[in-house]
């Protein structure tokens, strides 16, 4: 089979770390590395400084807790490694058109099915990414800080923070702080219960595959479900998860004999729609200044509504 050469190498790296607490980067690069300071700066310059993937060469740049900080071996160019295309390409509308809620303190978008929410060693392109080229455009010192996550194929409620305060203050308490967690899943078969609350405890393999415990040992799972639709093949559901733990929702309802469709690495791999059927459908959380509760919705992707 000849070698696919538009394959986007992976990125050789000297040094990663994941910031404990915010600061500048320059004084944060000094205290990580045994270097000058021209050294340093040298690095930056250089274009060897990435921050969540994306190249920094600003010696004041604000990091924040849980960003990560990586040195490259070589160069990396400014553009971004976009992935080849594919039948999710249609997905890749332009920036503008994923927001769901901006206002001066916070960016919320609707992320599409196929795109990372941070980098990963062979592709930077990334909701983050894109967002930080979004903010920069309208000010050059403007930058998003990353609340939270969301699988690469899962669709839905991305939110970033714009202010570093605010963001340490949402990360320090964000499961406190957050009121609700729904998403809409897309299941094979048909529900026994059309309602219940699922609890399990879940552990990872070797090979980074999430399992259901058979005893309390691992990380405690709560998810709650209603179905909305169904039909002779597929269910419906709305789901609401308690806990936050890594592909939480698709390891539970795999167990339960009912894998989200699509789901290659917890399902049968039944695709009908060409995409993953999982998507966060609402946000909420508490503003952690003002108190006031911030609502975010991103609609029920259309392909999902097609198969009832």
């Amino acid at each position: 089979m000849k070698k696919n050469t538009n394959e986007p190498k992976p990125i050789a790296y000297t040094h990663q770390w994941k910031v404990a607490r915010s600061a500048a980067l320059l004084e944060y690069l000094l205290a990580k590395l045994d270097l000058s300071r021209n050294s340093v700066k040298n690095l930056l310059g250089g274009h060897k400084v990435l921050v969540n993937g994306s190249v920094v060469t600003k010696f004041d740049y604000p990091l924040a807790k849980d960003d990560e900080v990586k040195i490259a071996k070589n160069p990396v160019r400014d553009d971004l490694q976009k992935t080849k295309p594919g039948p999710k390409a249609e997905n890749r509308s332009p920036f503008k058109k994923w927001i769901i809620y901006e206002d001066d303190e916070f960016l919320a978008i609707n992320k599409p099915s196929g795109l990372l929410s941070v980098e990963s060693d062979k592709n930077r392109e990334s909701a983050y990414s894109y967002a930080s080229a979004y903010l920069k455009a309208k000010d050059p010192k403007a930058r998003p800080y990353i609340l939270h996550r969301i699988d690469k194929d899962t669709s839905g409620v991305l939110v970033f923070a714009k202010d570093i305060k605010l963001h340490s203050m949402l990360k320090m308490h964000w499961n406190e702080d957050i009121k609700l967690r729904k998403y809409i899943a897309v299941v094979s078969g048909r529900m026994p219960q059309k309602e219940d609350r699922i609890i399990s405890y879940l552990k990872e393999n070797v090979n980074n595959l999430v399992y259901v415990s058979e005893d309390r040992g691992g990380k405690k799972a709560v998810t709650n479900y209603k179905v909305l639709k169904e039909n002779a093949r597929y269910s419906m559901l709305d789901v609401a998860i308690e806990t936050g733990r890594k592909n939480q929702i698709r390891v539970q309802l795999e167990s339960l004999g009912h894998p989200v469709i699509g789901d290659e690495k917890y399902g049968e791999g039944e695709n009908p729609i060409g995409r993953l059927g999982l998507h966060a459908s609402e946000l909420i959380f508490i503003h952690p200044v003002t108190k006031q509760k911030i609502s975010l919705i991103a609609p029920v992707p259309k392909e999902f509504n097609k198969l009832f």
